[in-house]
């Protein structure tokens, strides 16, 4: 959403070519947001010579994950006049592995995280990522840039749900300010179900695309992967059984995350997964409801303006059970009879 992605062929070597306009949505500078295209093309040559681009970040923190974090990363082909060259990984994603197999959601999505946060606690990658954070990827700032005031309130008129998204909104905004302080660790930022691609298959090492390395709420990186996980699942349907397997997975790796703390620590981390899911998925589908008429999307992402009507009533649910509730395991199973429900209708 906040980059032009493209396959280039350059001497015959195929590669990704990433622009970010700006660092803003494109949604966003297409509506108007940033002045007209002449204000904008002169605001660009300057943002694309500036130390603190959007994709220059980037590829810093393909230098970080390759270097002190030890993952895998594509192998970075250059970054020159704003845009960033990558090589293809093939393989499946994590998203083409949770379909196929649903049985295996919470060995997949465990896995992935564990790979992230043994990296990204090594030495030295905290230093390395508080100067050059992408905070543009943050759940939490999103919404809150969104959904902010007079102009927050004028782009839910746009969605087609104002009435719905508007209740939803005002709940979240609500929970964000009685939400406990948010622990400051390094997260992965854009930990999405399509950002893992397995190029030896389910039993390999996966490889991390799009980083949007900052610091912020351990739950961050489970809450981005349930919330994709889970509006695919509304959005494609595997069947009953698949939804099943899949939302007892999403259950059976929330368990695992927390399974040695304590069980206020367990309230506490639950409910900054359950806000932070809501608020991703809120982010996307508004930004899906309001894209321009002919801007290309991902078709995963494109499909939730087509289920736009369940995901709204399965956000509308789920966050008044968030309102209601303070039993954070109770929420919890609330909201995914909430996504079960959305898959459903």
């Amino acid at each position: 959403m906040t980059s032009y992605v493209t396959h280039v062929d350059v001497g015959g070597r195929r590669l990704y070519a990433k622009l970010s306009v700006l660092g803003v949505s494109l949604v966003s500078l297409l509506r108007g947001a940033c002045g007209d295209w002449a204000t904008v093309r002169d605001a660009q040559a300057a943002y694309v010579l500036s130390p603190g681009s959007l994709l220059e970040r980037e590829a810093r923190q393909f230098a970080t994950l390759r270097g002190p974090a030890a993952l895998r990363v594509p192998a970075l082909a250059g970054y020159e006049g704003g845009v960033l060259f990558t090589e293809p990984v093939p393989g499946p994603t994590l998203a083409d592995l949770l379909a196929a197999q649903p049985h295996r959601t919470a060995e997949l999505l465990g896995a992935v995280t564990a790979e992230v946060e043994t990296g990204l606690r090594r030495r030295g990658v905290a230093a390395r990522v508080r100067r050059s954070e992408i905070r543009e990827r943050s759940i939490a700032g999103t919404f809150l840039r969104k959904f902010n005031g007079l102009s927050g309130k004028a782009y839910l008129r746009h969605t087609g749900y104002k009435e719905t998204l508007a209740a939803v909104v005002g709940r979240l905004r609500r929970a964000q300010h009685a939400a406990f302080p948010p622990a400051r660790t390094v997260v992965f930022g854009d930990l999405k179900p399509e950002h893992a691609v397995f190029p030896e298959g389910a039993t390999g090492r996966p490889v991390f695309l799009d980083p949007g390395l900052m610091c912020g709420h351990p739950a961050e990186d489970a809450a981005k992967l349930v919330s994709r996980t889970v509006s695919g699942l509304v959005v494609r349907p595997p069947g009953a059984d698949g939804v099943r397997a899949l939302l007892e997975g999403v259950a059976a790796y929330a368990a695992s995350a927390t399974a040695r703390a304590d069980r206020a620590r367990q309230e506490a981390w639950l409910h900054r997964l359950i806000l932070l899911w809501l608020m991703d998925t809120t982010n996307i589908l508004t930004t899906c409801l309001t894209a321009p008429v002919g801007l290309p999307l991902a078709a995963h992402t494109a499909g939730m303006a087509d289920r736009a009507g369940a995901v709204c009533d399965m956000l509308d649910r789920s966050s008044a059970a968030l309102a209601s509730y303070r039993d954070g395991h109770g929420v919890w199973r609330l909201c995914l009879d909430s996504a079960a429900e959305a898959t459903a209708s």
